[in-house]
């Protein structure tokens, strides 16, 4: 056999070398640190495949490391309870059966990574670097003693990764994918196709729909009784007091309306501004002769384009004279948008296009203070306000009602029938959504800060189930939805009786305005059409027309018709052509390879056999609650 320690001359898998450093990052990095670092006691595996034991140490530790890549990913520390309704400590325990049926194969066939290749693994590995750069002992040492590992039980699950990693790479490097696979589905994806589009509306009717009768709207109310049911809601009562609740009762301290106005004069005094762009040169010989090109006729838009930038890369946005340096003069000179240059800049010689003019403008203290004053106002009332938090918590605590909080502390009492869509109201608070929504009958009220300084307390009175809401209080809305579905039925019928004439040989642009779209591939869209539309285009034959009907995305009825006009198969050759093509050809091949493994892997487990040890794995998550 080969000496292990030698690159394979092989094709590798594109997932070997991925798996390996995969596997070392969690080694290094991964194993310690997480709060359980060593598990003890007299149970040592959780089980075992094959002669291969899971050692319960790395299963608390991959199973911690999991926990908390899910808690930073969520923003919440993750519970155990958690991660098993996640599945996180089946996946976890799946990853570590794998790895050990792979050992156990590794052992049973001779394959193992030599000294010489672990050496090279551990003074390549930048966490075992000193300052220099180059591989330092005593950081190695370093590194170790804190993820609790010593150098022999690190060389030897490195040891064992890499040969994992062979015997991975044997099985699913090598596979080339089938021409004729790739080549259709390069066929299929590249494919474009070309339509025309007819939109029909109300105003194609030859006949308005006309009004329902009231005995048509009961019939619609009876039939869609579930478009007119309130959603099971939470019928709160809160006591709230809000800044805008006090703050028409605060005084108002005119020395301090006008420190604020003065601190900040800059918002209500400013002198003339431009709306400038500026286009900068390497040098001034190239300003020059860009300023040449301009006066011959070539727009400033193709001199944008000659530097590689775009507008939106040059655009200064509104500047005072001052700010544009040498060149504010001569841009605050043009009286109508132009161009003016070349001028140093702070990033070389440019040349500056002033597009509108913004006049000075001049705020007095009179003008400014109804909005100081608001401000002012809502400040004052917010401090009133969090000076209160602590005795209405004092209240509450000493049994005080909700209702009682209005009485006592001017608090605003209110109900409301809370649901997943409520935003009116105090609804429109997330704390305030998030409170309701947590409530549960009994307990007691306690003080909620909102997000702007306010404060509510609320009380569960308990769960409304879904109730149909009455004809009388949703009359609008079942009128609204029956002419909505009405006129829907109608121009279905309509574009049925299209269509039928246009399959018997009439142009479907002699019924309305179409809109010809070329060149839809597969994953194109199109605006303001149902994704069914592209679904059905490309199973049409050319020439052929079918009706579509459904929402947008923005929900909104839609009933058409689509014609094929022209099918087009994707360009043979070219760099976009190579580009896909290469592209299909690396997922075909990954997808071969993971297959091929998924087999191989299974095939393993299954030979060697799984013993799993439930008291030893109870053992392990109990140390994490």
């Amino acid at each position: 056999m080969a000496d292990p320690t030698e690159e394979p001359r092989r094709k590798k898998g594109k997932g070997t070398s991925i798996v390996v450093w995969a596997l070392m990052a969690m080694l290094v990095l991964g194993l310690g640190g997480f709060g359980i670092t060593n598990f003890g006691g007299g149970v040592s595996s959780i089980g075992k495949v094959g002669e291969r034991e899971i050692d319960v140490n790395d299963y608390a530790r991959a199973l911690q490391q999991q926990m908390n890549a899910l808690s930073a990913q969520f923003g919440t520390t993750l519970t155990m309870q958690q991660a098993q309704s996640l599945g996180l400590d089946q996946q976890v325990r799946q990853q570590l059966i794998l790895a050990a049926a792979l050992d156990n194969e590794a052992d049973r066939i001779g394959i193992s990574a030599g000294d010489a290749r672990i050496a090279k693994e551990i003074t390549g590995t930048n966490a075992f670097h000193g300052s220099s750069g180059q591989f330092d002992r005593e950081a190695y040492r370093y590194t170790l003693q804190n993820n609790k590992l010593t150098e022999a039980q690190y060389e030897s699950k490195m040891r064992e990764d890499l040969s994992r990693a062979l015997l991975q790479g044997a099985v699913s490097g090598g596979f080339a994918a089938p021409a004729a696979l790739t080549d259709t589905l390069y066929a299929y994806i590249s494919e474009r196709r070309s339509a025309q589009l007819l939109h029909l509306t109300e105003a194609d009717l030859a006949t308005k729909v006309a009004d329902p009768t009231e005995e048509e709207l009961k019939a619609y109310y009876e039939n869609n009784i579930a478009q007119f049911t309130a959603p099971e809601a939470r019928r709160i009562t809160y006591a709230s007091l809000l800044p805008e609740d006090l703050a028409g009762t605060v005084a108002l301290d005119e020395d301090a309306l006008h420190k604020l106005y003065d601190e900040r004069i800059a918002e209500f005094v400013q002198p003339e501004r431009r709306l400038v762009e500026r286009l900068v040169y390497p040098s001034q010989d190239a300003a020059m002769a860009a300023k040449a090109k301009l006066d011959a006729g070539t727009p400033f838009e193709t001199l944008v384009a000659d530097r590689g930038v775009k507008l939106s890369d040059i655009d200064l946005g509104d500047r005072s004279e001052a700010d544009l340096g040498a060149a504010g003069p001569a841009v605050f000179a043009l009286t109508e948008p132009g161009i003016v240059g070349p001028f140093d800049s702070d990033l070389g010689p440019a040349l500056f296009r002033m597009n509108g003019i913004l006049a000075a403008q001049n705020t007095s203290f009179n003008e400014a203070r109804p909005d100081l004053a608001a401000e002012l106002s809502m400040d004052a009332a917010r401090r009133a306000i969090a000076d209160k938090i602590e005795a209405v918590d004092d209240q509450l605590a000493s049994g005080a009602t909700l209702e009682d909080l209005a009485k006592d502390s001017g608090m605003t009492l209110g109900k409301i029938d809370f649901n997943a869509t409520s935003s009116e109201g105090m609804a429109a608070y997330p704390t305030f959504r998030k409170a309701a929504q947590d409530a549960v009958q009994g307990d007691f009220p306690a003080v909620i800060q909102t997000d702007d300084g306010g404060i509510f307390a609320l009380r569960l009175e308990e769960i409304v189930p879904p109730t149909p809401i009455p004809f009388a209080d949703t009359r609008d809305a079942v009128d609204s939805n029956w002419r909505a579905q009405a006129a829907q039925d109608a121009l279905s019928s309509l574009a049925a009786e299209i269509k039928a004439k246009v399959d018997a040989g009439a142009s479907l642009a002699g019924f309305g305005v179409t809109e010809v779209i070329p060149n839809l591939t597969r994953s194109s869209t199109i605006e303001g059409v149902p994704a069914t539309a592209l679904t059905a285009l490309f199973k049409l034959e050319e020439g052929q027309t079918q009706v579509i009907e459904g929402k947008t995305a923005e929900e909104a009825g839609y009933v058409g018709l689509v014609q094929l006009q022209a099918i087009t198969p994707g360009e043979a050759e070219g760099e976009d052509a190579s580009a896909l093509k290469g592209a299909i050809v690396a997922q075909v091949e990954q997808a071969l390879s993971q297959d091929a493994f998924t087999l191989y892997s299974n095939a393993l487990t299954q030979d060697a056999g799984i013993t799993l040890n439930n008291t030893a794995i109870n053992a392990v998550h109990s140390q994490f609650r």
